[in-house]
């Protein structure tokens, strides 16, 4: 199985990393055609803005607009959900819309409010995910299509609404490896 991981700005490396551990190919994706050879797309924590004028600039936009329609699963890690959000709590920057949510950036606060929770996440087992949230974002609203998995501090942190999975925090930054095998296991499901 190949997973492409956005490579314009942002954590993507470590994305690459984490989905050779759980013993898929990454795939660095830069072009619109790269997008063909890939059965999931990771979009990494980063700089949103910069990430959506990277993404219409280099034509990536509509490409990953289609694939996701046509059912390849994308999952979006801190800026990644935002891109993903249908809405931005005070901002038009460029965006995917694929996710029926409205989220807040920097949510819980600037860099120097980042920190370290060990959530529990049913799906994940009994065991509690570390997450690592940097500038990270919520979702404020969600619809009824989307599947809240996890909250911290009252706030929604994982998502899910069909072939789309979003985290506001950084797995690729630890050593769990639960969540990037969620998002595998979410493509084996289309078969």
């Amino acid at each position: 199985m190949k997973i492409g991981v956005l490579a314009l700005q942002g954590a993507f490396r470590e994305h690459c990393w984490m989905l050779e551990r759980c013993g898929v190919t990454a795939l660095e994706i830069r072009k619109p055609e790269e997008l063909d050879d890939v059965a999931g797309l990771i979009i990494p924590g980063g700089e949103s803005t910069t990430i959506g004028k990277l993404m219409a600039q280099w034509g990536l936009m509509e490409k990953i607009k289609i694939r996701a329609r046509e059912g390849m699963a994308v999952y979006g890690t801190c800026a990644g959900m935002i891109i993903l959000a249908k809405d931005i709590v005070g901002s038009d920057q460029p965006r995917l819309g694929l996710m029926d949510v409205t989220v807040r950036r920097n949510g819980f606060g600037r860099q120097k409010e980042s920190f370290e929770a060990a959530m529990f996440v049913p799906e994940f087992g009994d065991n509690p995910v570390q997450a690592v949230f940097i500038r990270a974002p919520y979702i404020e609203q969600a619809n009824d299509k989307v599947k809240i998995l996890a909250m911290v501090n009252e706030k929604v942190v994982i998502a899910r609404q069909d072939n789309i999975l979003v985290t506001a925090f950084h797995p690729e930054l630890t050593d769990d490896d639960r969540i990037h095998k969620y998002f595998i296991s979410m493509i084996n499901e289309k078969g």
